[in-house]
């Protein structure tokens, strides 16, 4: 019974005319009007939001890991995750000489220094070697469907989640794509590509001379990272890696102080969102304000003080590596 009633149900999507957005769902209404003010049309917008395969489908693993113990989870664990990365700087090096031609043209247009793009892009997915196993839509439509917004944080979701889902459904409308080839490898994040890009942030993708960026294709990621620091984080001028300080230093300092401090930043004294007081690390340190000024711009792609630090890690041994390769 069930293998007729699906072909059923999807030749009479296929054939219906929709002229509003009108969803049981109310979460699906507020999707479908803002898709259609970027300029999708009615009867895509609810082909998509009708699909058996992209809204009756829930990725509970994603669900799970999204909850607050988890985040929290995952943030303890990234400090482990940059002293593990540490070992694979040479791969690194190797990578920033094999991509030069994009790097030189990304650093050019601008100004992101190879060395943190690399970085980025070693922290996300090992330079592109994990390959994601969700899709993205259905990793926000879940959240969207299963969060009922009585917390700050759950609000904070469902309104992540929907626009998330706005930005899938009109990028995938604007390629051409139908709804059921609409398929984004992501993280369980809804992360996606080489530089886990959310959906959200597809305005910053740029594609290596082409018209449309490709994230799992390397030159794109390349240039799409540089142009989210660029546009999101203000990152326009190379650091000038001479002034900064000893970088491990202050890795194996700011691990100890973090340990020690249980509401430890590394560059905030106070959450501009909450008014949260944190015990900053770099503040009120003139010899740390150059260190602090690009780990607030590293922020911006991953608000994580444990992230930024092994990013500027990672990025500093990597010029290191680089300068005597060309010695």
């Amino acid at each position: 019974m069930i293998k007729i009633v699906l072909p059923l149900l999807l030749s009479s999507l296929l054939f219906a005319k929709y002229t509003n957005c009108e969803f049981q769902n109310k979460n699906y209404e507020d999707v479908c009007e803002k898709v259609v003010k970027n300029g999708v049309s009615y009867k895509y917008a609810n082909e998509f939001l009708l699909s058996y395969f992209k809204t009756k489908k829930f990725d509970e693993v994603s669900y799970k890991y999204l909850q607050p113990k988890y985040i929290k989870a995952h943030k303890k664990s990234e400090k482990k995750a940059n002293n593990v990365l540490v070992k694979y700087i040479p791969k690194m090096v190797k990578h920033l000489k094999e991509y030069k031609e994009v790097y030189d043209h990304a650093e050019k247009k601008y100004g992101v220094n190879r060395e943190i793009v690399a970085a980025i892009l070693l922290k996300e997915t090992k330079l592109g070697k994990i390959k994601p196993t969700h899709d993205a839509f259905i990793v926000f439509n879940t959240l969207v469907v299963r969060t009922k917004p009585n917390t700050r944080r759950e609000k904070w979701l469902l309104k992540m989640g929907k626009t998330n889902m706005v930005s899938i459904i009109t990028h995938c409308y604007k390629k051409g794509i139908t709804p059921e080839q609409c398929n984004l490898p992501s993280s369980y994040a809804g992360a996606v590509g080489i530089p886990q890009f959310m959906p959200n942030s597809f305005i910053y993708s740029e594609g290596y001379k082409t018209k449309i960026a490709d994230l799992t294709k390397m030159e794109d990621a390349i240039m799409s990272a540089s142009k989210f620091l660029n546009k999101k984080a203000g990152y326009s001028e190379l650091i000038d890696w001479s002034i900064m300080p000893n970088i491990v230093d202050i890795e194996s300092a700011w691990y100890d102080y973090e340990f020690n401090n249980d509401n430890a930043s590394f560059v905030y004294a106070k959450s501009k969102k909450s008014g949260k007081a944190y015990d900053c690390f770099t503040c009120d340190k003139p010899e740390l304000e150059y260190l602090k000024k690009y780990s607030k711009k590293i922020m911006r792609y991953n608000n994580s003080s444990n992230y930024a630090v092994g990013v500027i890690r990672l990025a500093y041994d990597a010029h290191k590596g680089l300068n005597s390769l060309n010695k």
